[in-house]
């Protein structure tokens, strides 16, 4: 089991130029991915996304990555394109005598335009950037899979205190269930007399064909032992490998509609009380669940 949420980060320096991966991922219902790079990264951006979704199902993750010259190394070397500044030159003095404007091509102006001024960091391929960036990018979902996994065990441990507290209160539940009916029974009779009523006998059958009525009405053993499964299916979640997170959403909605009829046909209060437990349980297993992949 593994959190949806954590942090990477990865390094890799090579031929004079420093590549830095930085992963952060959140919780969300599917799995989405945000690619920052530079410029002239921009190519490898469905490479890099494609490394991220074979290592994370589910959950939001944001990734930036950063170049720069690699530590101990001089500056970049500055790079100026003669040949697109010429161009610019040419289509800036253009531009001016077609609308009329006085005044000559400066040099700032020139160094501005895009691609002029250039670093050796700019002038890199996205092809040759690739591998520093493939080693970076597995170093920081290395880390981030590590944080998730950690993540995942503590929330393992709660989601399984939680089902503990519950299983607990089923099997209460299971223990008050077949006395219900006799209890209904005892409670009819007394206010049989209370009202004055004579003459019934414990046997009578219009008594005891609305004890059984009542039996039939709040039978709740098929909710029980769907419970009990549920219970069973979260442990079989605890020991897969696989992403689990979709099927405890499922799990925690079927609990939750097994608990709900379970308190609307027990008619009895310590069974009302354990339900009450459920329900406390129960959200507080959804809120965990909301944060596993």
């Amino acid at each position: 089991m593994k959190s949806m949420t954590g942090y990477g980060r990865g390094e890799c320096a090579q031929d004079g130029f420093k590549v830095t991966v930085e992963l952060s991922s959140v919780n969300r219902k599917q799995a989405e991915v945000s690619v920052t790079l530079p410029r002239e990264m921009e190519l490898l951006e469905t490479q890099i996304r494609d490394a991220i979704n074979r290592h994370i199902a589910r959950g939001r993750v944001n990734a930036r990555v950063s170049l720069h010259a690699a530590e101990g190394k001089e500056s970049a070397r500055k790079h100026i394109n003669h040949a697109l500044a010429k161009d610019y030159a040419a289509e800036f003095a253009r531009l001016a005598k077609q609308l009329k404007i006085s005044g000559e091509v400066t040099l700032d102006q020139l160094l501005r335009a895009p691609g002029v001024f250039q670093t050796d960091e700019q002038l890199a391929e996205s092809e040759d950037l690739w591998p520093a960036v493939e080693k970076a990018l597995n170093q920081a979902l290395a880390a981030l899979v590590k944080m998730r996994e950690r993540e995942g065990a503590h929330l393992a441990k709660d989601l399984s205190a939680r089902t503990g507290v519950m299983s607990a209160a089923v099997g209460k539940i299971q223990k008050q269930a077949p006395v219900t009916a006799e209890n209904y029974r005892q409670n009819l009779l007394e206010r049989i007399k209370s009202a004055g009523i004579e003459n019934i006998a414990p046997d009578d059958e219009r008594l005891l064909k609305e004890i059984v009525l009542f039996a039939d009405r709040s039978d709740i053993s098929e909710e029980l032992t769907r419970l009990q499964s549920h219970f069973q299916q979260f442990a079989d979640c605890c020991k897969s490998k696989e992403p689990v997170g979709r099927t405890l959403d499922f799990l925690a909605q079927e609990m939750n509609r097994e608990i709900n009829t379970i308190g609307s046909k027990a008619n009895d209060a310590v069974i009302s009380r354990e339900v009450v437990t459920l329900k406390a349980e129960l959200e507080k297993f959804r809120e965990q669940a909301m944060n596993v992949e």
